[in-house]
C-alpha cells in the first residue's frame, strides 16, 4: 500500500502515545468519541498508522494557547517527535487533500500545545499528476545560454516598487549590458496602476533584446504574473507572445491548485518566491519546515525556490539555509532515476554581495543555484558593471582557492565590493 508520511516535532502536556493517538483519529477516520460505523476493517483500510513516537524533552511551557485561552506561560509539556502514515488512496493523489490532513485540523487538538510538520513524504503517483518542475537548474542553464559550471549572477529591479514601466525597462537594460545571468521583478510589483504588466513587458523584452543584439548575451527574465487564476494565465502568455523565458508567482498567496494549473499550462520557467514562508516557519512549535514545504511546491511544478542566502538580512541562520538549498537539489524520487529527480534550482538572496559567494559554494557543495543581489549590485561604489564583476571575481577566487582578501588586491571591482559591504553584520 503507498503511504503518505508526516513527522512531526509535538508539544502536548499529557503523553506522547495519547496525542499521537489524537492526531491520528482527527486526520483520518476519527472524531471525539466512538461511532458505530467506524468499523475494525474501516480503519484498517483508511485510518492513520502511528509509526514512531519519540520522547525528547520535558519543556517548561508550551508552544501556544491552550484549549481554555490559557497562555503559553503554563507548562510543563512532554516534547518530542511523532510519524504518522496515511493510505495513499485517501486523498486521491491531491495535494491540497494531503494538507487537509497533514497540516488542519491536527493545529486544533486539544491534546497538543504545540506541532511542527518537519518532514512529509509522498508516493510517485503524486509525480504522475503534478509532473513536477518543467526546467529546473539545467534547463534555466539553458534558456540563460550559461553552459559553463558556475552559478547564475542575478539581481532583482530596485527599487522594489515606484518605477514605471520606462524606467523599469531603463534599468532592466543596464543591468543586462552588465553581464547578469538573471534579472527580476520584485515580489512587490506585479500589475499595479503605475506599472502595468501590459506595458511593462515589451517594454522590458525590448531593452533585453537591444542588449543581446549588441552583446550575443541574453539573460532570463522573471516576470511577477501573480494574481487571479485567470490573470496569471493571460500573463504568462502576454510574456511567451513577447519572447521572454520565465514567470514568477508569490507561492503561498496563490496556492498550490493555482501553481499546478499554471504549471499545466506552462511554456517557460517558473520562479517560486516564498514571501511569506516566515510565518509558517518562525515559530519553534507551529508551521511547517521547509523540508516539508519545498516538496510540495516542487510537485507543484517550481522550477527555482527561494532559500535566503548567508549571512542574510532577515532571520534564518545559516544551517537552516544550507540544508534548504541542499534539499532543493537532491531527488524526491531517486528510485525513479532522472525522471524522479523533479529537482528545483536554488535562488539565494537576501543582503548578497561578492563576500558571500565563496562560502556559499563551499557549504552547497555545488554551482546550481542563482545569486541574487540588489543592493549587493547596484549600491557597489563603482557602479552596477562593477558590482557584477565582482561576482565573477569572487567566484575565481572560490574556484581556485584564493582567499577573497588576497584575491582583491588584484581585483578593484572586488576589492571596493568587500570596501562597502564587508563591515556590514546580517546576524
Amino acid at each position: 500500500m503507498d503511504l503518505v508520511r508526516a513527522t512531526y516535532s509535538v508539544d502536548t502536556p499529557g503523553t506522547l502515545e495519547t496525542a499521537a493517538e489524537a492526531m491520528a483519529g482527527e486526520s483520518s477516520t476519527g472524531t471525539f468519541v466512538p461511532i458505530p460505523g467506524e468499523t475494525a476493517s474501516l480503519i484498517e483500510r483508511f485510518g492513520a498508522r502511528i509509526e514512531a513516537i519519540e520522547l525528547l524533552e520535558t519543556a517548561a511551557a508550551p508552544g501556544f494557547r491552550g484549549a481554555d485561552g490559557s497562555g503559553p506561560t503554563l507548562g510543563p509539556v512532554n516534547r518530542g517527535r511523532v510519524t504518522l502514515a496515511w493510505p495513499a488512496h485517501n486523498f486521491g493523489d491531491s495535494l491540497p487533500n494531503v494538507l487537509a490532513a497533514v497540516c488542519g485540523n491536527l493545529t486544533e487538538v486539544r491534546e497538543i500545545s504545540g506541532l511542527r510538520l518537519e518532514d512529509l513524504s509522498l508516493p510517485p503517483s503524486f509525480l504522475a499528476r503534478y509532473r513536477g518542475p518543467q526546467f529546473g537548474a539545467a534547463g534555466t542553464r539553458s534558456l540563460a545560454g550559461i553552459d559553463e559550471p558556475r552559478p547564475l549572477w542575478g539581481t532583482i529591479v530596485k527599487p522594489s516598487i515606484g518605477l514605471d514601466a520606462v524606467e523599469t525597462a531603463a534599468l532592466v537594460g543596464e543591468l543586462a549590458a552588465a553581464g547578469l545571468d538573471f534579472i527580476k521583478d520584485d515580489e512587490l510589483t506585479a500589475d499595479p496602476p503605475h506599472n502595468r504588466f501590459s506595458e511593462r513587458v515589451p517594454r522590458v523584452v525590448e531593452a533585453i533584446d537591444a542588449v543581446a543584439t549588441r552583446t550575443g548575451r541574453r539573460p532570463m527574465y522573471a516576470f511577477n504574473i501573480t494574481g487571479e487564476i485567470d490573470e496569471m494565465i493571460e500573463r504568462h502568455d502576454l510574456v511567451a507572445s513577447a519572447g521572454g523565458s520565465c514567470v514568477m508567482v508569490s507561492l503561498n498567496h496563490i496556492g498550490l491548485p493555482a501553481l499546478a494549473h499554471l504549471r499545466r499550462h506552462s511554456k517557460l520557467a517558473i520562479h517560486g518566491h516564498r514571501n511569506g514562508w516566515g510565518m509558517l516557519a518562525r515559530a519553534a512549535s507551529l508551521g511547517v519546515s521547509f523540508t516539508a514545504w519545498h516538496k510540495l511546491w516542487r510537485l507543484a511544478g517550481a522550477d527555482h525556490l527561494h532559500v535566503s542566502g548567508l549571512r542574510n538580512k532577515f532571520w534564518e541562520p545559516d544551517v537552516s539555509v544550507v540544508r534548504s538549498a541542499r534539499a532543493c537539489l537532491t531527488p524526491l524520487y531517486p528510485e525513479l532515476g532522472e525522471a524522479g529527480a523533479a529537482c528545483a534550482m536554488p535562488v539565494i538572496s537576501s543582503g548578497q554581495w561578492a563576500g558571500q559567494i565563496p562560502d556559499t559554494v563551499a557549504a552547497l557543495g555545488s554551482s546550481d543555484f542563482i545569486f541574487a543581489c540588489g543592493g549587493g549590485i547596484m549600491a557597489h561604489p563603482d557602479g552596477i558593471a562593477a558590482g557584477v564583476r565582482s561576482l565573477h571575481e569572487a567566484w575565481q577566487a572560490a574556484r581556485e582557492g584564493i582567499d577573497l582578501a588576497e584575491h582583491a588586491r588584484g581585483h578593484p571591482a572586488l576589492a571596493r565590493a568587500i570596501e562597502r559591504f564587508g563591515a556590514m553584520r546580517r546576524d
